[in-house]
């Protein structure tokens, strides 16, 4: 099997998708070991000197003034541990565990945090053994690092805590006996380097990005479904009016609509059925390619993060210097989830509204709801209703977590970025949105039914697609089946994948 290689300078989204989504095993540079090395003898050398050294040769937060003696260094970590794994709520999803690990090990390998080889060694372990430590989804301000949610991903290091493995949660040690493993001795500064950083945040950022990105683009292939369905005027996605106004997002969005809708027979020119559309496909341009400018905002932020060092005290041993910061402050990442949250969520606002006027008689002239035996049968009438209640949710998480801020630690943390609910609840918005754009999606392929179906280059694959899971509406059936049944081809990628072969989409 194909395994990466994993320096510490470049990790890529493609990376993370392959070694977290996919599963490929890594393995560690050489280089990174040389670099690990110095870091740690300048650790070492500060221990033999008795230098007073954040986290290193004192306690954390507000006892940082306490002084802790050598000989207690081992137990000082251990016990850092323990404390800070006090995290509450359902365990987080294996994926955001992987990329936990993931990007905890891009940081330490960068030789900036003090920790010992093996120490990563273990958690690369972790990965490729398939191991992974039970993380409760509750309890980080994302401020000094995501110091529960990452204190509970260490404690399996030192053999304590629980663990999934071979598909059950087991205690630790048992996952250890089988695999005949022995827990590790953390010595000084290591618990402290394993637990501050903004991983928490950032591996659910990151799953967020990727699986925006696929959505982003399968809106643009369902709107453009819709548009045929209601004979809208693709006159608005001309280039001349996009250029003039030269927003990057809204050129791309129309250059897509109109490849998808090439060669098709089911839209119609201006005064022919209507002067003009309504704003939801009018407007598609504008709203998707606002959301797309957003996600390259978002990804830049994180692109720059998967390749962070984000732990305090960092050691730079060729300057001979400690230095204690706060790289551990999740502020970048977010106020980042916080406008993906929102650029999403509107992605589901319209979509529903297109949903609306397919299902609507008076908006499409279409049967009503989408059925032939109105009254006898209810047809899509209630798929509007569900995709009216995520989105209706969605607007309550997209409320910004991050202007809020409690302060932590005797005030000694006195400002936090409470970043970590905002990307879990952006993580939630994005499953909502799936299910919105996958009742669109139903909804507009049934619409079709009722015209020529001479369909666009891209958008014949759409339909294609979806018939070959979900059947023409013929008479009442259980409506969640099919939703899940589009939900799953919307996450599994398909759509954007088989359009893509067919015509560049492009975001």
């Amino acid at each position: 099997m194909r395994e990466i290689i994993l320096d510490g300078q470049k990790l890529t989204f493609f990376d993370y998708e392959q070694i977290v989504n996919y599963r490929l095993p890594i393995r560690l540079a050489p280089e990174v070991y040389v670099r690990m090395n110095a870091s740690r003898q300048y650790v070492e050398e500060c221990l033999r000197e008795g230098r007073v050294v954040y986290g290193i040769t004192t306690g954390f937060g507000k006892f940082s003034d306490q002084v802790i003696p050598v000989e207690d260094a081992s137990l000082l970590q251990a016990n850092l541990l323990m404390s800070h794994a006090c995290g509450v709520g359902e365990p987080i999803p294996i994926e955001i565990v992987r990329g936990m690990l993931l990007l905890r090990i891009q940081a330490l390998i960068q030789g900036y945090s003090g920790v010992r080889p093996i120490v990563v060694e273990r958690l690369v372990q972790f990965l490729n053994e398939g191991l992974y430590p039970v993380v409760p989804s509750q309890g980080s301000l994302g401020a000094s690092g995501d110091l529960a949610p990452l204190s509970h991903m260490a404690l399996p290091i030192i053999g304590l805590g629980e663990v999934h493995f071979n598909g059950k949660q087991i205690p630790t040690m048992e996952a250890y006996q089988q695999l005949g493993w022995e827990p590790l001795t953390l010595k000084a500064k290591e618990g402290l380097a394993l637990i501050n950083g903004t991983q928490f945040m950032g591996s659910y950022l990151t799953n967020v990005i990727l699986e925006a990105h696929n959505l982003l683009l399968a809106a643009d292939i369902i709107g453009a479904l819709t548009m045929e369905a209601l004979h809208g005027i693709p006159d608005a996605m001309d280039p001349l009016l996009h250029r003039v106004r030269g927003q990057n997002g809204q050129i791309q969005t129309a250059a897509n609509l109109l490849r998808l809708l090439q060669n098709s027979r089911e839209v119609s020119k201006a005064g022919e059925l209507r002067v003009q559309d309504a704003y939801t496909l009018r407007c598609i341009p504008q709203v998707h390619g606002a959301s797309k400018d957003a996600f390259h905002y978002v990804a830049s932020i994180m692109e720059r993060e998967l390749n962070a060092v984000t732990d305090n005290p960092l050691i730079f041993p060729s300057e001979e210097k400690v230095l204690s910061g706060g790289n551990f402050h999740g502020q970048p990442l977010a106020l980042a989830a916080d406008f993906l949250s929102i650029a999403m969520a509107e992605i589901a606002n319209i979509s529903e509204r297109r949903t609306e006027r397919l299902v609507n008689p008076q908006l499409s002239g279409l049967p009503a709801f989408l059925t032939t035996k109105g009254g006898l049968h209810s047809g899509y009438m209630i798929y509007q209703y569900v995709a009216a209640s995520l989105v209706s949710e969605n607007k309550v998480l997209a409320h910004p977590s991050s202007v809020d801020s409690i302060p932590s630690s005797a005030n000694q943390e006195d400002h936090v970025s409470m970043g970590a609910y905002g990307t879990k609840k952006c993580h939630q918005i994005l499953q909502n949105v799936r299910k919105v754009l996958a009742i669109e999606y139903i909804c507009a392929a049934q619409a079709i039914e009722f015209g020529s179906k001479r369909l666009g280059k891209g958008t014949q694959v759409a339909y294609d697609l979806l018939r070959a899971y979900i059947p023409e509406l013929s008479g009442d059936r259980i409506g969640s089946e099919d939703i899940q049944k589009a939900t799953e081809i919307l996450a599994s990628k398909k759509l954007v994948e088989k359009v893509g072969k067919e015509i560049e989409i492009c975001l």
